[in-house]
């Protein structure tokens, strides 16, 4: 599962110091060019694997809040974030799945 994390440094060779989710770590970066401080990036393991939007970002984020919450045994009341599958068109979910 990525992690989204926000790129605070840049370190040599292809490494970046990475904040997100209350934690700090350096991760890997050889698969992405061009980062910048300030990028956003999906983090797994201990590799930036995607650059991603802020967006995107929050939306990772609240899912994993919201999974967080169900596999501690919590209801959650609050929103996704985003448009869950169950409540998306026909064409949506096309575009979704990329069946467009």
């Amino acid at each position: 599962m990525g992690i989204p994390m926000q790129v605070m440094a840049l370190q040599p060779p292809r490494q970046a110091q990475v904040r997100g989710r209350g934690e700090t770590r350096t991760v890997d970066t050889a698969l992405l060019d061009g980062l910048a401080v300030g990028d956003w990036v999906l983090v797994f393991i201990d590799g930036a694997r995607e650059r991603i939007s802020a967006e995107r970002a929050a939306e990772v984020d609240a899912t994993l809040d919201l999974v967080a919450l169900a596999m501690g045994g919590a209801q959650a009341d609050g929103d996704a974030a985003f448009a869950l599958p169950s409540a998306m068109s026909d064409e949506q979910l096309r575009a979704l799945t990329g069946a467009v």
